[in-house]
C-alpha cells in the first residue's frame, strides 16, 4: 500500500508540470508493475527501470524530435512541410510550442530518475559496484535531462526529488530557479556521477551508448561553456526576469571567472578522452579494401567521423536515433540515371547558400578574406578540368562558388556538378565513373513537386557512403547519432581558453588538431600567407572569429549551429537573413546559377528562449513566461 501511496503522489506532484494520466505512467513502468516495491525486489526488475530512465533520451538528428536539425537556418525544406520545421519559419507559440513535448517528456523522466535513486538501496541482489554504476549513470541522466531543458527554456524548476507524502498543495507548485542555481546542480549531479562510472564500456556488444566517465565530463564541459556564454551570462535583455516572489532568475553581471571554470572542465574531458583512447577519426587506408588516394581519404576521414557507427572519435552515440531513414531525405533524387523510377532517394533536406558560402577557401580562410580567391566574382561560371576531377565533374559547368574550396566543403555538401563518391563506386582512379549530381531544371537531381533540394544543395556529409541505390530500393548504413565527439570538445576548450586567457598557442593548437584532420594548413600559416587580415588570430576578437567560423563548418548539420547562434547571442543577426538559393526553375547554367531568395527569416530576442506552454502557466501561477512570450 505504502508503494501505490508513492506512486499516487508523485504523479500528483508531477501534474503541475506534465499532464499525464495514472494508466499512461504505469504502462512506462516495466513489466506494467504496479507499485515501486516490486519495481526493486530484484536486480532484473530494477535494472528495467534502468533502462526506462535511459528511455527518456532526446531523439537528437531526428526530424521530428531535435529542433536543431530543421528549426534554424541550416537545413531548408519544401515551403509546405511543418513540424519543426515551422520555428525556422517564425511560427513559435505559446498555445502549443513547437517542440514543447521535451517539457512534459523529460520532466517525466526526471521522475523516473528519482524514483530509481530512492528506490536501488532496496535491491537485494545487486552487487555493491554495480549498484553505485547504476546510480552515477541516472544521476548522469538526471544531469543531462535538466541541461537539455535549460537550453531550451532558461531558467527551470529544479527536480531534486520526490517530495515526501502529505507535503502542502502550495509546496507542489513549482517556482523556477535562478538559472545559475540550474547550472550549478547539473554541474553537482556530473560530479557526484563521475567517480563510480567506467573510462570505457566493459561489455561492447551490449551496453555502447551508456554512460562513461569521458561521456560525463565531457557534457559537464560542454554545459559551463553554455554557462560562460553571453546568453546566460551577462545577459541584459533578460536580467530584470524573476519569479513572482520576487527571485531574479538571471544575473545581468558577466563573470569572467565561469570561462575559467569552462576551462578547467574541457582540459579534464580532453584527458579522460585520450586515456580512453579516443582520438579523432582518420580513415586508414591500410585496413581499407579500397585503394584510394590522399582526396577521397581525407573526404572520407570527414565524412566517417560522423558516419561510421562507434568511430575512435566518438565520445557519446545515442543510441535512440538510428540515423538510417533520414539518409534517403538527404540523398539527391535520382542518383544514378539507370533507375529513374526509385522515388526513395528524395534529397529534399537543402543547406541554404549562405551555408556554401561559409566554408574556407582551400587555404583554410573565409572566402572573402582569402587574397588569391575571387570572391566578386563567385556566381561566375566555370568548368570543372582535371585538377578538381574528384570534386567536381571534368567538363561539366558549375559555380566558381564551388572550385579552390576546402576539402570539408566538398564532403559534406553536394552541389549541381560536384562528385558524389561512393553508392557502390569506389575507384577514384577513375573520375569519370564516379556518380555526381546534377541539379538544374529537368536533370536527375532537379528539383520536384514533392521532393528534392529547394537550395540546390545537398547534405552529403550525413549520408554513409557506402549506402547503396538499386532499381527500386535504397539501402543505407545505419548508425547512432553523435552527440559528442572530439573536434567539438577540442574546439570547445580553444573557445574557454581564448575568453579567459585571450589569444594563446595553446588555443590555436587545438584549432590547427581539428583543421589538420580536415587537410588544411595551421591557422597561423593560412592567415600569415593567404588573408587580407593577416594578424586576426593574434587579437582576441579576431580568435574568437575563427573559433566560431570553425566550429560552424566543423560541426555543419550535427545540431550545433543552433545552439551555438543562441548562446553567442548571433541568432538574431543570422536568422534575420533571407535563405538563399540557385534559380532551379533553369535549365542552362547561365539562368540556373543567379542568388534567389526563396524565403525571409525573421527572428526576434523572445526565440532565444522557448514559451512554457500558456496552460502550464494557468495551472502553475508560480510559473513565469519568458520574456516577450
Amino acid at each position: 500500500m505504502k508503494g501505490k501511496n508513492f506512486i499516487f503522489h508523485s504523479l500528483c506532484v508531477f501534474s503541475i508540470l506534465v499532464t499525464i494520466s495514472c494508466k499512461n505512467y504505469l504502462d512506462i513502468v516495466p513489466d506494467n508493475i504496479a507499485t515501486i516495491d516490486n519495481a526493486f525486489t530484484m536486480r532484473d526488475q530494477a535494472e528495467k527501470y534502468l533502462f526506462t530512465c535511459y528511455s527518456y533520451m532526446p531523439k537528437d538528428g531526428d526530424l521530428g524530435s531535435d529542433p536543431a536539425m530543421t528549426g534554424g537556418d541550416e537545413i531548408w525544406r519544401l515551403s509546405n512541410t511543418t513540424g519543426l520545421f515551422d520555428i525556422a519559419k517564425g511560427l513559435q507559440n505559446v498555445v502549443g510550442p513547437i517542440a514543447g513535448q521535451h517539457w512534459d517528456n523529460l520532466f517525466k523522466g526526471l521522475r523516473d530518475c528519482n524514483i530509481f535513486l530512492e528506490n536501488i538501496e532496496k535491491v537485494p541482489d545487486l552487487e555493491e559496484y554495480e549498484k553505485r554504476k547504476w546510480i552515477a549513470e541516472v544521476k548522469f541522466l538526471k544531469a543531462y535531462y535538466h541541461f537539455y531543458l535549460l537550453r531550451m527554456y532558461g531558467p527551470i524548476p529544479i527536480i531534486k526529488e520526490s517530495l515526501p507524502v502529505g507535503t502542502d498543495v502550495n509546496a507542489v507548485k513549482l517556482y523556477r530557479d535562478p538559472v545559475d542555481s540550474c547550472f550549478s546542480y547539473i554541474v553537482q549531479l556530473i560530479d557526484e556521477a563521475k567517480e563510480n562510472l567506467p573510462l570505457q564500456i566493459d561489455n561492447p556488444a551490449d551496453d555502447l551508448g551508456r554512460i562513461t566517465l569521458p561521456i560525463a565530463l565531457s557534457l559537464k564541459a560542454k554545459v559551463l561553456v553554455f554557462a560562460a556564454s553571453p546568453q546566460f551570462n551577462g545577459n541584459s535583455d533578460v536580467s530584470f526576469l524573476e519569479n513572482n516572489d520576487g527571485v531574479s532568475l538571471f544575473n545581468g553581471q558577466n563573470d569572467l571567472e565561469k570561462w575559467g571554470l569552462a576551462l578547467m572542465a574541457c582540459k579534464d574531458a580532453i584527458d579522460v578522452c585520450h586515456e580512453a583512447q579516443i582520438e579523432l577519426f582518420k580513415y586508414n587506408r591500410s585496413f581499407s579494401q579500397y585503394n584510394l588516394g590522399d582526396t577521397m581519404s581525407t573526404q572520407l576521414s570527414l565524412r566517417n567521423s560522423v558516419t561510421e557507427k562507434w568511430n575512435s572519435e566518438i565520445i557519446w552515440a545515442n543510441t535512440q536515433t538510428s540515423v538510417s531513414g533520414i539518409q534517403s531525405l538527404m540523398t539527391p533524387s535520382l542518383l544514378d540515371p539507370a533507375f529513374p523510377d526509385n522515388p526513395i532517394p528524395r534529397g529534399e533536406l537543402s543547406p541554404p547558400l549562405k551555408i556554401a558560402e561559409q566554408f574556407y577557401s582551400e587555404h583554410g580562410v573565409p572566402i572573402e578574406e582569402d587574397n588569391t580567391w575571387d570572391y566578386n566574382n563567385r556566381y561566375d561560371l566555370q568548368v570543372g578540368d582535371n585538377s578538381s576531377k574528384l570534386y567536381i565533374r571534368q567538363g561539366y559547368t558549375t559555380s566558381k562558388l564551388h572550385f579552390n574550396r576546402e576539402p570539408r566543403f566538398y564532403a559534406d555538401l553536394g552541389f549541381d556538378g560536384g562528385i558524389w563518391f561512393g553508392q557502390g563506386k569506389y575507384d577514384d582512379k577513375n573520375a569519370q565513373n564516379l556518380f555526381f549530381v546534377e541539379a538544374k531544371w529537368g536533370q536527375r537531381s532537379s528539383a520536384k513537386s514533392d521532393r528534392s533540394t529547394v537550395t540546390g544543395y545537398f547534405m552529403k556529409k550525413l549520408v554513409h557512403f557506402q549506402n547503396v541505390i538499386n532499381s527500386s530500393t535504397y539501402s543505407a548504413t545505419t548508425y547512432p547519432w553523435p552527440i559528442l565527439r572530439l573536434a567539438d570538445l577540442y574546439l570547445l576548450y580553444a573557445e574557454a581558453l581564448n575568453e579567459y586567457k585571450g589569444p594563446s598557442e595553446e588555443a590555436v593548437h587545438y584549432v590547427d588538431l581539428v583543421r589538420e584532420r580536415a587537410g588544411l594548413k595551421s591557422v597561423a600559416y593560412s592567415w600569415d600567407n593567404y588573408s587580407n587580415n593577416p594578424s586576426k588570430y593574434t587579437s582576441q576578437r579576431g580568435l574568437r572569429e575563427i573559433i566560431q567560423q570553425e566550429r560552424l563548418i566543423e560541426m555543419t548539420f550535427e545540431g550545433q549551429r543552433f545552439w551555438d547562434l543562441r548562446r553567442w547571442k548571433q541568432a538574431a543577426d543570422e536568422l534575420n537573413k533571407p535563405i538563399m538559393s540557385w534559380d532551379l526553375t533553369q535549365s542552362d547554367p547561365a539562368g540556373f546559377y543567379v542568388p534567389k531568395i526563396i524565403f525571409n527569416q525573421t527572428f526576434s530576442s523572445r526565440e532565444y528562449f522557448w514559451p512554457i506552454k500558456e496552460s502550464d502557466i494557468s495551472i502553475d501561477r508560480n510559473l513565469v513566461q519568458n520574456v516577450g512570450w
